[in-house]
């Protein structure tokens, strides 16, 4: 019953903000590098994931995959950067990034795609226009 009390005064606390391209401010979530999540999770705003992540994770902002981050998860957002691991498909309305060490295994759907020396993609991979991408809302 303790867990649940915490997660209940954890929902209340306000967000982190940041600012967007626009100047406006927008949530941002972070998920620690000692944090775990199993489950989905919902965003309006930024994620930025440093820790464990198993489930679905969606934001109407961009997705960050820090390098310290595990991601078994469906990833969907605007902008998806990956510098860490992500096992599970990943749909990017506008533009999937993988970075340094980053490695996706599975499917991708984005408008635009980015891969650095040494990082990897292993899955089918289909380049849309924004509109497109499966983003929905």
């Amino acid at each position: 019953m303790e867990q649940v009390v915490e997660m209940e005064e954890a929902a209340h606390q306000p967000r982190g903000r940041g600012r967007s391209s626009n100047g406006q401010l927008t949530n941002v979530v972070v998920l620690g590098p000692r944090d775990s999540l199993t489950g989905s999770l919902t965003v309006d705003g930024d994620v930025k994931l440093e820790g464990t992540v198993e489930g679905e994770v969606r934001a109407t902002g961009d997705i960050e995959v820090e390098s310290s981050a595990t991601a078994r998860a469906r990833l969907e957002g605007r902008n998806v950067s990956v510098r860490g691991n992500v096992t599970g498909n990943i749909v990017a309305s506008h533009k999937l990034s993988v970075a340094g060490s980053g490695s996706v295994s599975g499917d991708v759907q984005t408008a635009r795609l980015r891969v650095d020396d040494g990082a990897t993609v292993n899955g089918s991979i289909q380049m849309r226009s924004g509109s497109e991408s499966g983003q929905s809302g």
